[in-house]
């Protein structure tokens, strides 16, 4: 097919008139709520160690693998904030710190036990679920798996890497006209 003047007619294309197909953002979202959720429940946990200090007691006092851990319950959730937030405004940065954020939160809850007691006690303490404080660690337990899961699929990554291309003006100009004939 020929265009006016005997020129090929342009055939639409990829970058040329038909926009390539745009990503779809569930997994982004979930990963995002997920992580929201993740960082409100590791800021929980030094939260309510530090309310709960006795009267005489200070952060000093505690042993160094407590506050190593309180360290990072507080880090993982400032960590899983951010990225849950730079998520929802669709930036690749976001789903990097939500992964950092999950490791962090990981490596907080298995630290914990080894400051306190054995794996054992523990966790037979947490899951009996007696306290809002064991039902936030097994919040926390179940949220940041599934927040890493979420964060590092491909379809996380492939919607927050997409940038939407402006179609190109038709044949002509951006007038959609051909241009005049000169005589």
């Amino acid at each position: 097919m020929t265009g006016p003047y005997g020129y090929p007619a342009p055939q639409p294309g990829p970058g040329y008139g038909v926009p390539a197909p745009r990503p779809t953002a569930a997994t982004a979202v979930i990963a995002g709520l997920f992580g929201l959720l993740a960082a409100v429940a590791s800021g929980y946990v030094p939260v309510s160690l530090f309310i709960a200090l006795p009267s005489g007691l200070s952060l000093g006092d505690l042993p160094p693998l407590v506050l190593a851990g309180l360290a990072g319950y507080l880090l993982a959730g400032l960590l899983l904030l951010v990225g849950a937030l730079a998520t929802f405004f669709r930036s690749t940065a976001g789903a990097v710190l939500l992964i950092i954020g999950t490791v962090l939160a990981i490596v907080s809850i298995l630290l914990e036990p080894l400051a306190t007691s054995s794996y054992a006690h523990y966790f037979t303490a947490v899951f009996r679920l007696r306290n809002f404080a064991a039902i936030d660690r097994v919040a926390l337990m179940a949220l940041v798996p599934l927040t890493l899961l979420f964060a590092v699929l491909p379809p996380t990554f492939k919607y927050l890497r997409h940038r939407p291309q402006a179609a190109m003006p038709p044949y002509g100009g951006p007038q959609g006209h051909y241009a005049p004939r000169q005589w």
